[in-house]
């Protein structure tokens, strides 16, 4: 493996970290090639690019995996939003009012309930906190 590569991987691992707020963990080098590339590219070159705040990626990721209706993957972009301070319940609720005409209120709807179970979820860990 190329040195570059490696250095992908690693700040893809890096990354992933960062993005998901710990929530999601790099498996090891090598046990899964496509999660290897994953890293590589998507973590290790393209969210790790300076242009566009991790904040600003993320609100482009919702809205095509709206446009998608992939629930389980919203789930962990909502979340990682939330853990990382980029949005707040009341603007996560938003994204989804102005996503609906865009990407399809049948898929948007579908991403009503889980936002308000991870809202709620994320609200009772941090009741009392500051933030």
């Amino acid at each position: 493996m190329s040195d570059e590569i490696t250095d992908r991987w690693e700040r893809g691992a890096a990354k992933i970290n960062e993005v998901y707020a710990g929530n999601v963990f790099p498996i090891p080098r090598g046990t899964m090639p496509f999660y290897d590339v994953m890293l590589e590219t998507i973590f290790g070159t393209i969210w790790d690019r300076p242009e566009l705040p991790i904040r600003d990626r993320r609100l482009l990721v919702l809205g095509a995996i709206a446009a998608f209706g992939s629930t389980e993957t919203w789930k962990v972009q909502a979340r990682s939003a939330l853990d990382r301070g980029e949005l707040t319940p009341d603007q996560l609720r938003e994204c989804l009012i102005q996503l609906a005409p865009y990407a399809g209120y049948p898929n948007v709807a579908d991403f009503t309930v889980p936002t308000e179970e991870i809202i709620a979820t994320f609200e009772a860990e941090h009741k009392g906190d500051d933030t």
